[in-house]
C-alpha cells in the first residue's frame, strides 16, 4: 500500500511539473534578468544584471536558479544587448552555474568605445565556442513551448506571428532621434506555451518598437509583457504595447532608474490591462505613477534592498498566477 501511495504521489508530481511553466523576474536594481523554466525542466535566462556590488546580481540570480527554480544548470543564456546592466553579471554567474549556449544578436556596435569594449570582451571570453548568434524567426529547440526570436540587431520578423494584423494606432506615431546604441540592437523573443503568450523585447527603443508594431503588429495579442527598457523615459511605445493588449505588464526598473512617469502612464492606459506589476517602487514618482503596493516587489532604495522577485506560473488549466515574493500576494489570470 505504501509503495502504491508513493507511486501515485510521484505520478501526481510529474503531471504537475509537466503542466507548469515559470517565468521569474529577478531584481537587479535597474538592470534586467528574466528566467524561464519550461514544463520539461529546460531553462532560458535572458540577461544577468550588473557586475560589481560584491557580486550582488550574480548572487540573486544564482539563488533564484538553484533555490527557487531548483535548477543545476542554465540551458540557454540570452544576451538582449551588450550593456553593463544586462550582461555585466554574466562572467561571475557562469563561474557558478553551467550554461549550455550563449545566444546574442551579433557583435556589439559599441565595442569601439572604452566601456563597450570591456563589456564585449568579457562576453566573448565567457561564451567562447558556445556562442550562438540568432536572427528574427529563429527558434530555440525547447520541448513543449515555442520560443521565437522576434528582434535582433535592428532586424525583425519577416512576417507576423499568428494573430498579427494591421495596426490602427500607427498614424499617431511621433518619431524620436535615431538610436545608434546597443539598445536599438536588442534581442527580443516571443514565448508560446499552449495558448499562453509572453513577450520580452529587452531594451528595444522607441523607433525600433515602431517597426515591430507598424503598419502590421508582428506579435498579435499576448497575455503578458515585460515592459521595454525598464520603462526609461517614454520608451514604452503605445503603438506597440497597446496593440498587443496584455492582461499583465511587469516592469523591471530600479528605485531611481526606469519607471518613468510617461512610460507608466502608457502602461496603465493599455487596452485590456488587468494589472501592472513592478520590481521596484520608483521612489521619485507619486502613487499614481507606481504599481499598487501589493504588486510591487521592492519598496525602498537600493541600500539594504533584499532583492525580492516576481514569478509568473502557468499551470495546466488555462490560467496563470503571478506571485510577489516580498509579501506572498498572488493573483490568478485566465489565458486569453
Amino acid at each position: 500500500m505504501k509503495r502504491l501511495l508513493l507511486l501515485a504521489l510521484s505520478a501526481t508530481l510529474s503531471l504537475f511539473a509537466a503542466d507548469t511553466v515559470d517565468i521569474y523576474f529577478i531584481d537587479v536594481e535597474g538592470g534586467s534578468s528574466t528566467l524561464i523554466v519550461t514544463q520539461a525542466g529546460e531553462s532560458v535566462l535572458m540577461d544577468a544584471g550588473f557586475a560589481g556590488f560584491d557580486n550582488r546580481d550574480a548572487d540573486r540570480i544564482e539563488h533564484v536558479v538553484r533555490k527557487e527554480a531548483g535548477l543545476a544548470k542554465i540551458d540557454y543564456f540570452l544576451t538582449s544587448h551588450f550593456h553593463g546592466d544586462h550582461v555585466g553579471g554574466l562572467a561571475e554567474l557562469a563561474k557558478r552555474i553551467p550554461i549550455g549556449k550563449f545566444v546574442d544578436h551579433g557583435d556589439s556596435v559599441e565595442k569601439g568605445t572604452e566601456n563597450g569594449k570591456k563589456v564585449w570582451d568579457s562576453y566573448v571570453a565567457t561564451a567562447g565556442a558556445k556562442r550562438w548568434t540568432v536572427e528574427p524567426g529563429d527558434t530555440l529547440p525547447l520541448q513543449g513551448v515555442d520560443l521565437t526570436i522576434v528582434a535582433a540587431h535592428s532586424r525583425f520578423l519577416p512576417k507576423p506571428l499568428p494573430g498579427g494584423e494591421r495596426n490602427p494606432l500607427c498614424q499617431s506615431f511621433e518619431v524620436q532621434d535615431e538610436d545608434k546604441t546597443e539598445n536599438g540592437k536588442s534581442l527580443g523573443y516571443h514565448l508560446r506555451a499552449g495558448n499562453f503568450e509572453f513577450v520580452n523585447l529587452g531594451d528595444l527603443s522607441w523607433n525600433f518598437q515602431y517597426q515591430m508594431a507598424c503598419p502590421i503588429n508582428l506579435l498579435g495579442k499576448v497575455d503578458a509583457v515585460l515592459a521595454s527598457h525598464h520603462g526609461v523615459r517614454n520608451d514604452v511605445l503605445p503603438q506597440q504595447l497597446w496593440s498587443t493588449q496584455p492582461a499583465v505588464v511587469v516592469m523591471n526598473n530600479g528605485p531611481t532608474k526606469g519607471g518613468g512617469p510617461e512610460a507608466i502612464e502608457n502602461v496603465l492606459e493599455t487596452p485590456g490591462l488587468e494589472d501592472f506589476w513592478q520590481l521596484h517602487r520608483a521612489v521619485n514618482n507619486d502613487a499614481a505613477h507606481n504599481a499598487q503596493d501589493r504588486l510591487t516587489a521592492n519598496m525602498g532604495p537600493v541600500d539594504g534592498c533584499p532583492g525580492h522577485w516576481i514569478r509568473l506560473r502557468l499551470d495546466g488549466d488555462g490560467a496563470y498566477t503571478v506571485l510577489n515574493s516580498r509579501n506572498g500576494f498572488t493573483k490568478r489570470y485566465r489565458v486569453r
